[in-house]
């Protein structure tokens, strides 16, 4: 196994590991009274009277992690040169490591000593969109590749593929910081789950221009996490729609994200007859009157692509036949 390879399960090891520690902060959060649910614009982890210092640290730290995040990029791209080698780690790869280390623990700190998160001036839909959008950009950049309908469909947005391949790390940086500090490092399964998920992220940044970053495996893993995340967060919330986000995300999977794999027809129709199985099952149960569920969650994400996509495609066209 390569120093690359090494370096890259160490830090996914290290990533768990800060994840399960987390659970240490509990004696000190069982501590903060926090204010009854008020509905679902309302995000309950967060401080009933916010001090200058919960604020100073919160917004404080998310600046100097998102401009860490930021120059580790544009220093990665004014370098691009001396970075060919994809099979090794860098200088950069390193400090993106290392910097991504120190900004866990801050976070860490700043949860134990201050709590409170960016929640306490933003929307809550705010953190959700911004991963919502991270996730469209990638069908489109995949689309060429894999296709956007089981394999066809998206050689369209080539353009918009080249475009984003070269800015795109810039909004994936933000959106990833961004929520990353949005929430105080909380114990629910929720959180847990959430706060892995963003480290995974984090350590794909940090991985830039290596084989890691664009090993499909990994970055399909890094796609269909959201699976797990979202039927958690729902069914420890007690909503009962946690279906849409299972039935709705693995949707994705089977009309879109399989197909850039390679693999087998066979194991493409396996996975659907179980997709089938399921639906069959659970709607049984619950009510064929929910069914639309399935399709909520596809619908919006193809429309924002193609929607997203559609725009960049003729922008970059426009540019094209005006230079």
């Amino acid at each position: 196994m390569t120093v690359l390879w090494k370096s890259f399960w160490a830090a996914v090891s290290c990533a768990i590991l800060a994840t399960l520690s987390i659970l240490l902060l509990e004696p000190r959060l069982s501590m903060i009274e926090l204010l009854p649910d008020q509905g679902a614009a309302w995000y309950y982890w967060k401080l009933p009277e916010p001090t200058f210092w919960s604020r100073a640290t919160a917004w404080g730290f998310y600046i100097l992690h998102q401009m860490f995040f930021w120059g580790l990029i544009r220093y990665a791209v004014t370098h691009r040169e001396e970075l060919r080698d994809r099979g090794k780690m860098h200088l950069v790869n390193w400090v993106g490591l290392f910097g991504t280390a120190a900004f866990v623990a801050l976070h860490y700190l700043q949860t134990a000593v201050w709590y409170d998160g960016l929640a306490q001036d933003t929307s809550v839909f705010s953190s959700q969109l911004s991963v919502i959008f991270l996730l469209v950009i990638v069908l489109i950049i995949e689309a060429p590749r894999r296709g956007l309908f089981f394999g066809k469909g998206g050689s369209w947005l080539e353009p918009a593929r080249s475009w984003l391949i070269r800015y795109h790390g810039y909004y994936f940086a933000w959106a990833v910081t961004y929520t990353y500090w949005f929430h105080p490092m909380e114990t629910t399964p929720g959180h847990l789950l959430g706060f892995l998920y963003t480290f995974l992220l984090m350590l794909q940044g940090a991985f830039v221009f290596t084989r890691v970053h664009t090993n499909r495996w990994w970055t399909l893993a890094l796609e269909i996490s959201v699976v797990i995340h979202g039927v958690t967060v729902a069914l420890v919330a007690g909503q009962e729609f946690w279906p849409m986000f299972f039935f709705g995300f693995t949707a994705l999977f089977i009309v879109t994200q399989m197909h850039g794999l390679g693999l087998a027809t066979w194991a493409k129709w396996l996975i659907t007859i179980a997709f089938a199985g399921g639906v069959v099952l659970v709607y049984s149960e619950r009510g064929w009157e929910y069914l639309n569920e399935i399709i909520r969650i596809p619908v919006i994400d193809y429309g924002l692509v193609l929607l997203l996509g559609g725009v960049i495609v003729l922008i970059q066209r426009r540019r094209r036949t005006t230079a």
